[in-house]
């Protein structure tokens, strides 16, 4: 049957933990190349559904949907909808700007179900139980490899990760991103604020690069990341990221998967995917069925945080939207900052990431000589986040480009400026 005949298929029913759940337009592609539905994705997270709320239930969620496949725009939607079943479970949230909103907090494969109805592909959930909202329950260390570097390399950084974690006392659980990166996720006591577990997540990410300064970063701006970018930052109120089980926006329907640490030598990527995951699952279960056991201590980490700020390591940048913080170091791109800067051109601005590297293709196409001298960390491809959506900005280093040879800052390509508001 084609796409457009499946696409016009009456709702599905499904009655799943008692209730009954109607999949309007089953046979939506979601994905193009292997062809997955809206009801692929139903059938999915109902598979691995012990798994996916082992990470993302009793949390509130942020829904971020893609109602026309992962070839269409995609927005971040915090407030639930207003249409919504009675039994799908709400909590109050506040953020940062003082504003607030109903989130939603998944108990149950059904609640995943209804998710799915609604093209959520990934789950979004906040490091706190439904039950405190103060206090998360959860570190998240966030490897995010510069562009270049091999899934070796990442490797390599989050055996580090697993080491200084082993040495503080605390228990670290990987898992695929689904994109280019791995995540840890550490269970800890409910005794800390926000500030603090980020703070605690800082003094980790300097160890990490203590310990291996040729292979990991916890430098913030992009300009001064080398290697693997260990971000602390992912721990700052009114962050998330994709969770365990977490259906990725990838050609191949790649999954953020959990993973064992000796798992990690032999697997890559692209090995855990929509149509891969549920058997592994069944065949072996959940590789975090015990992370609830072990919730540690942060002591450890904010004493080492303590003896980094008494050697003149204090506090380090934040992400741009939030509030200056006490002790924060100025907030400005060391390029802009120094008196010999790095020089930084920006390319181009799009809601879509492939719309704007076609724009830096284009570039290439007009400076070729300058383009040969790019390495991989040079091109600064940066994920924004507006209020609704995300969108993608391209900027370049030409720091390796002779400087007879630097093109000058042209107009952007493309060039969509509402983006930052949207």
């Amino acid at each position: 049957m084609s796409a457009s005949a499946r696409e016009s298929s009456e709702p599905e029913r499904l009655v799943i933990d008692g209730r009954e759940i109607s999949i309007s337009n089953p046979g939506k592609v979601l994905f193009p190349g292997p062809q997955y539905t809206k009801l692929d994705l139903v059938r999915y997270y109902l598979a691995v559904a012990e798994g996916a709320l082992r990470g993302a239930g009793g949390r509130p969620n942020v829904l971020v949907r893609f109602p026309n496949g992962i070839t269409g725009d995609s927005f971040y939607q915090k407030r639930a909808p207003t249409s919504r079943p009675p039994w799908i479970e709400v909590v109050s949230l506040g953020f940062p700007s003082g504003r607030s909103a109903d989130e939603i907090v998944p108990r149950d494969a059904a609640a995943l179900a209804w998710f799915a109805n609604l093209a959520c592909l990934e789950l979004h959930p906040h490091p706190v139980r439904a039950d405190d909202l103060d206090h998360p329950d959860e570190l998240r260390v966030d490897l995010d490899p510069v562009p270049g570097v091999e899934w070796a390399q990442l490797r390599e950084v989050a055996h580090v990760v697993e080491a200084v974690l082993k040495d503080v006392g605390l228990t670290g659980w990987p898992k695929t991103s689904g994109s280019r990166g791995i995540h840890v996720i550490v269970r800890i006591e409910r005794r800390w604020g926000f500030d603090r577990v980020r703070r605690a997540a800082l003094a980790l990410a300097r160890e990490v690069e203590q310990r291996a300064p040729a292979l990991a970063t916890s430098k913030w701006w992009k300009e001064e990341r080398h290697g693997v970018f260990v971000d602390y930052n992912q721990n700052a109120k009114d962050r998330t990221v994709a969770s365990a089980y977490s259906v990725r926006p990838t050609p191949d329907a790649r999954v953020s998967a959990p993973i064992r640490w000796d798992e990690l030598s032999s697997c890559a990527p692209e090995d855990f995917t929509l149509a891969t995951v549920p058997e592994r699952f069944a065949r072996i279960g959940d590789p975090h069925a015990g992370i609830d056991d072990h919730a540690g201590s942060l002591e450890p980490l904010l004493e080492l945080s303590a003896r980094h700020e008494s050697e003149g390591l204090g506090d380090a940048p934040w992400p741009p939207h939030y509030k200056k913080q006490r002790g924060e170091p100025p907030r400005v791109q060391p390029s802009r900052a120094r008196a010999t800067k790095h020089p930084l051109i920006e390319i181009g601005r799009a809601r879509r990431k492939d719309e704007a590297l076609a724009g830096l293709l284009r570039w290439k196409a007009r400076h070729p000589e300058a383009a040969g001298y790019l390495e991989p960390a040079d091109v600064l491809v940066d994920s924004m986040r507006g209020r609704f959506t995300t969108w993608t900005r391209i900027r370049l280093n030409l720091q390796h480009v002779p400087p007879e040879l630097r093109p000058a800052q042209e107009p952007l390509d493309p060039d969509e400026k509402t983006l930052a508001s949207s």
